[in-house]
């Protein structure tokens, strides 16, 4: 008996033996490289870089290690591998002169339980529904935002709900971030659903309390694990997970907003995104571009996500950069005054004539650093990068962080300094490597938007205000950084001028 126990017992330690050894040769076997592949640091069987990557400022992280790999280099995210683009060079070339290779988005384990099959909306769909959905966004922006003068009336308008919130301060330290959040996504809400929300109405805080655990958890260390050990982390409790609760509850809400719509829908007369998606539905019967209420609910999350944590955060990053150094934020409220007065509201046709507020805002957004790491971009056949070879479908990722603090291309490129877009004589000077918007095929549909709503809102809120902390303290600027890069929680005075 004893026997046949021991030879049991060696039996079954050479079968986990060649289980073992074949789980290896299979991961080796995936894992082997193709000739002249981007080089990178050694990985972990199974594990990959997942734990090595510093999860708190993965951007800066990814950044040194370019200078140790090179400009193209490829770490491993689990199973998969991830080819990191940085500096300004390389990253024109993936962009800009390869558009059309790095056109498409990964289709991650997060993107897939979140979006799937044509409801990828905006962000995560790829080929002819990409194409025909972003098409129809830019028009659709077009018609209810950039293109109607109204647009500058409604965000000089909702200035004017943000100043009267300030006010009601009294002159005592506040948080900002909670009424620029307000602000800004009324803006976008407005072109989505066609209304504004009250800044203290519990569905609307609610959306905007999901959406900004959304940008974090989205870019945090809890998606890189889900996404790279999909089976196991999506059976374990933690943060994770609440990516789905955030997502549901947004796609509940606007839902809700839909059937509104659909309530009342006047074909001749769209009012806003919603309608004229759901006329655009009713015209194509073809769902294979997209165009069924499944994706609409995706499109409108991508829209309402993308169209105010950015400008919100941009502006919240402005106000640390300006009460830190108050002579810089003097300058702009001496050029608004000889520009604009004290009293008239802004006009976008005011710009041209305020160079340094128009360096000011520019150097906000590349010290702002808002999105560190870009969305990500997959390669659309085998190509070339660096003169690395790069297969069909590998994950890229553009660094942006590489490209706004690129020392070949600012001068000071870690100090806040408006003179990097301004010439000899005080112009304005555009500068190439200026890209938080990204750039190529993906780059941001609502540029034009943000760039409106920056202005506006930052002359508005400077032309009635002077901003402060307390005496002696410096904001932090390291920042907390997830999909998008928040500052630290701060508070502030608002004295009116």
């Amino acid at each position: 008996m004893w026997i046949r126990i021991l030879f049991l017992e060696i039996d079954i330690r050479i079968l986990i033996f060649l289980s073992v050894s074949l789980i290896c040769m299979l991961w080796y076997i995936k894992q082997k490289d193709p000739p002249n592949f981007p080089p990178g640091p050694p990985a972990l069987p199974l594990l990959g870089n997942v734990f090595s990557i510093d999860h708190k400022q993965p951007h800066i992280y990814l950044t040194k290690l370019a200078e140790l790999y090179g400009n193209v280099f490829c770490m491993r995210l689990g199973r998969d591998k991830t080819v990191f683009v940085s500096g300004w060079k390389m990253v024109k070339e993936a962009l800009v002169t390869q558009a059309d290779n790095f056109a498409d988005r990964p289709n991650t384990p997060v993107v897939t339980r979140i979006y799937s099959g044509n409801s990828a909306g905006l962000f995560f769909s790829n080929g002819k529904v990409w194409r025909r959905q972003r098409r129809f966004a830019m028009a659709t922006l077009r018609t209810f935002g950039l293109a109607r003068s109204s647009m500058e009336q409604r965000i000089c308008e909702e200035s004017r709900h943000l100043l009267e919130a300030i006010e009601r301060e009294n002159g005592q330290l506040f948080d900002p971030v909670p009424l620029f959040n307000n602000a800004v996504a009324n803006i976008i809400s407005q072109i989505v659903f066609g209304k504004r929300f009250e800044y203290k109405e519990h569905k609307f805080q609610n959306m905007l309390t999901n959406l900004t655990e959304m940008a974090y958890l989205e870019g945090s260390t809890w998606a890189l694990l889900y996404n790279a050990f999909p089976a196991l982390v999506k059976h374990l409790p933690g943060p994770h997970n609440e990516i789905f609760t955030n997502s549901k509850s947004l796609e509940a809400s606007i839902r809700d907003e839909i059937l509104r719509h659909q309530l009342d829908l006047d074909p001749s007369k769209p009012r806003d995104y919603i309608d004229a998606f759901l006329i655009e539905e009713k015209d194509n019967k073809n769902t294979e571009l997209g165009f069924d209420v499944e994706n609409l609910v995706m499109c409108c999350l991508d829209l309402f996500l993308a169209g105010s944590e950015t400008t919100s955060k941009t502006l919240q990053w402005g106000l640390i950069y300006l009460i830190n150094d108050p002579s810089i934020q003097g300058k702009v409220q001496a050029e608004i005054d000889a520009v604009i007065g004290r009293t008239r509201l802004p006009r976008m046709a005011d710009k041209p004539n305020m160079p340094f507020t128009d360096a000011v805002i520019h150097e906000i957004q590349r010290m702002g650093n808002i999105v560190p790491l870009n969305g990500p971009r997959m390669t659309t056949r085998d190509t070339t990068l660096g003169g690395f070879f790069i297969p069909k479908g590998t994950s890229v990722i553009p660094n942006l962080t590489s490209v706004l603090f690129d020392k070949s291309e600012w001068e000071t490129p870690h100090t806040f300094n408006p003179g990097h877009f301004l010439d000899a004589d005080g112009n304005f000077v555009r500068r190439e490597a200026f890209l938080p918007f990204s750039a190529g095929r993906r780059v941001c549909l609502g540029e034009g938007l943000a760039r409106m709503e920056l202005f506006l809102f930052l002359i508005s809120l400077l032309q009635k205000f002077t901003f402060s902390t307390l005496d002696g303290m410096q904001l932090r600027t390291d920042g907390i950084v997830g999909a998008t890069r928040s500052p630290f929680p701060f508070k502030i005075y608002a004295s009116t001028r």
